[in-house]
Formats: structure tokens, sequence, C-alpha cells
């Protein structure tokens, strides 16, 4: 009994020892901006992620992976499946997702599958796929699974999700960085920087900071009149185009009569 109560204590202590040495590893982070304006020639912009890890111990003899996943505003999303009929195209099957963010991008220090356990995955929702929350029962036919996917590859196309494995530098186990690319097409909001240090595939710390994304100037004046004072903005875009016709007529007849 002596024997088998010592090794319950072993255990115990060594269970204790690994979640301190965890728990003694911090990061500590810093962004070329944490604030993107949209502006009228906004073409996209690259934002820099770099840190340190802060320790209280020596380092572990386990490698150091580091993840950073940055997801946009997120909101419910309709995915139709074109289907050929009478030979033209028209929408099928739909699929609501109940949450899908408008821009997600994943940039890892070696591949995925070598670094994340699954378990920590479903715990954290690091990858796309798990950013995407699940869907409601509007499907007339076919797996869910296909359109989800579809979402993934449309947004992929258009540079709305990323996948960027190996794309994170570690140096020494200490430092690390990081370059994300937005796309023009951002949709305004905040977005979310997390930060995830793992050891042996397992998330050992976590880190996460906002970054603004707003309209500027112009974009700013014109959004917020369209959705505060629509009759204003719809009379207002009557008016432009009655000018821009009048003038692009008098702009031709002083050229054909010269």
């Amino acid at each position: 009994m002596k024997q088998l109560a010592l090794i319950f204590t072993l255990i115990a202590c060594t269970l204790w020892s690994v979640t301190t040495a965890q728990a003694d590893e911090e990061i500590v982070l810093g962004l070329s901006q944490d604030k993107v304006a949209i502006t009228a020639q906004f073409d996209g912009s690259d934002i820099l992620i770099f840190g340190a890890v802060k320790r209280e111990t020596a380092i572990p003899d386990s490698d150091l992976d580091v993840i950073i996943a940055i997801e946009g505003p997120t909101g419910p999303v309709t995915v139709r499946r074109k289907e050929k009929k009478f030979g033209i195209w028209i929408n099928g099957a739909a699929l609501e997702v109940n949450k899908a963010p408008a821009f997600y991008a994943v940039a890892s220090s070696a591949p995925l599958g070598q670094i994340l356990r699954r378990i920590e995955n479903e715990r954290y929702a690091i990858t796309i796929d798990r950013a995407i929350q699940s869907v409601s029962a509007t499907v007339q036919f076919g797996n869910t699974q296909a359109f989800t996917e579809a979402l993934m590859r449309i947004q992929a196309e258009n540079g709305s999700y990323q996948l960027l494995e190996n794309a994170v530098e570690v140096d020494q186990q200490t430092l690390f960085r990081s370059s994300i690319s937005l796309p023009s097409n951002l949709t305004e909001g905040d977005y979310s920087a997390r930060i995830f240090l793992l050891r042996g595939g397992h998330v050992v710390a976590d880190l996460k900071t906002v970054i603004d994304v707003r309209k500027v100037g112009l974009e700013r004046f014109l959004y917020n009149l369209a959705y505060e004072q629509a009759p204003v903005y719809g009379l207002l875009s009557i008016f432009i185009a009655i000018v821009a016709g009048w003038g692009a007529s008098a702009l031709f007849r002083l050229i054909r009569d010269g």
C-alpha cells in the first residue's frame, strides 16, 4: 500500500509540474497596426504580427510552435447550390450557416496537421472549418459538408479565407513573427487576432487582441447616410445621376459642335 501511495504521489507531482511549466510561458505581442482605415483608394493592407515568449523557467525540451488566427466580423450566410434545369442554371438547395466570419486567416509555424491536436482544435476553434458554426436544417437534399466546403472554397478564391502554413517564423523558441494580407474587400468591424503557443500538439498559452477596421472620410459619410437616412441617400443618388447625365450630354454636344 505504501508503494501504491508513493506511485500516486509521483504521478500527482508530475502532472503539477507540467501544468506549472505551461503556465510559466506567456505571450508578449506586437502589431504593426491595430487600426485599418478603409478609404476610396484602399486596395488591401498587410499586418505584421510579432512577439516574444516570456518565461519564468528554462526553455522546455519540446519544440515551440505558433499559430496566429485573425477573424473578421461574423454573421449568418446563405449558401446556394446551382442546378441546371431546362438548359439554364438556377438556384437549388440552400444551406443557412448560422455564423461564418467575413474574413479568416490562419498562419502557422508548421503544417497544422503536425502541430495541432484535434481536441485542442475543438476547444479553441482554430482552423477555418471550426470557425464556421453549425448550420440550420434548410438543406433540401445532399449533405451539409459539401455546402460548407463550397463556402470555404469561394471565400478562399477571393482572399477572404487564408490558410498560411509555414508562414510563422520562430527564432530560438522565443521570438516569432508573421505577416498577413488583408484584402481590399474588407468588411467593417472589429477583427480579433488570436495567438497560440503549442508544445507537443497542446496549447500552452494563448492571447487575444482586437484590430479596428473602419471606413473613414467620404466612405464613412456615405455609409452612415445609406443606413441611417436612406430616403436622403436615395434622393442624393438620383440627383447625382441627373447631374452626371446632363454633364455628359452637354460635353458631347460641345465636342460635336466644335
